[in-house]
């Protein structure tokens, strides 16, 4: 597909607004906002860190970031690098744009149960074509247009099956960030992000966190409710998990792949977080037709 780019602005007095993001790669820092937000990942692919969890994005794929919930978007090096630039469009909206109880109505009782959930974090799985292409309708200079689309965009969203919904994270009450912890996070996941594929250790995160090691480990716990070495295993596995379903590799070139150099660990710490081994994962979405349908894995 063929990305075009517009800009789209709106104005200061308006009840939402709406952003174009379009840039080389996507290295927005570790923030949050104070209204609600709808992504729309037209282009690119990496890790998006949401609360204290981290997993793939890739393009085609929808977000909703509650009030509060810590986020950001990375491309890792194993992107690649293509002619196209990373693309995203972006709605920004908050409770009482509209009023404060506009959306308490019945009519809208169904999105107003969606807003809510968007405190967790949103990933809006197999979206229909059409969803994404009231985004594309969103235009410059048509205020009540627009706020018909984002309300048609809300509702498609809200009418979608509990099963089709990725909650990002577990308990976002728990998950308590202060004012300077973005720099340091930021700093942090990006160290990780270039070089989880090779070796990471925790003196060198902390460092760039400008702490000794014993109290950045402490540090970096209270704040992701994680250890380092947890949230580094997090990372490896999530680039897992593309690899298996992507790709006809082994799960033993999988494992040394994605930065783990024994793969009886790498089989144990896949089940921590996916529930299942390698191998039972990558064949529970052959058989599903999940992605990859003619798709047949290779044994080790």
């Amino acid at each position: 597909m063929k990305v075009s780019y517009r800009h789209i602005s709106t104005p200061e007095d308006a009840s939402f607004s709406i952003k174009e993001f379009c840039q080389p790669r996507f290295t927005n820092t570790f923030h949050f906002h104070h209204g609600h937000e709808l992504i729309l990942m037209v282009k690119s692919s990496g890790k998006v860190y949401a609360g204290n969890k981290v997993m793939n994005f890739s393009e085609g794929e929808i977000y909703m970031f509650g009030p509060g919930l810590v986020h950001c978007f990375c491309n890792d090096n194993t992107s690649g690098s293509t002619a196209e630039m990373a693309h995203a469009l972006i709605v920004q909206f908050t409770e009482d744009c509209l009023g404060k109880e506009f959306f308490d109505k019945l009519e809208l009782r169904k999105i107003k149960e969606l807003m809510q959930l968007s405190a967790y974090g949103i990933k809006f799985e197999n979206v229909s074509p059409s969803v994404n292409s009231l985004f594309f309708q969103l235009q410059a200079n048509q205020q009540m247009k627009n706020l018909i689309i984002l309300l048609q965009i809300l509702d498609e969203l809200s009418l979608r099956n509990r099963e089709n919904l990725l909650l990002l994270t577990d308990d976002p009450r728990k998950i308590h960030y202060k004012g300077d912890d973005s720099k340091k996070l930021t700093s942090i996941f990006k160290y990780v992000l270039e070089n989880y594929l090779h070796h990471v250790d925790s003196k060198t995160a902390a460092s760039l966190a400008c702490m000794n090691e014993s109290a950045f480990c402490r540090y970096f716990k209270r704040r992701t409710k994680k250890t380092f070495s947890q949230f580094v295993n997090e990372t490896r596995i999530s680039h897992a998990t593309k690899l298996l379903i992507g790709t006809e590799d082994g799960i033993s070139e999988i494992c040394y792949a994605c930065g783990f150099d024994n793969i009886s660990y790498f089989n144990r710490q896949f089940k921590i977080y996916q529930g299942k081994s390698p191998r039972e994962y990558r064949k529970a979405l052959v058989e599903s037709n999940a992605s990859f349908p003619s798709y047949r894995p290779t044994e080790d």
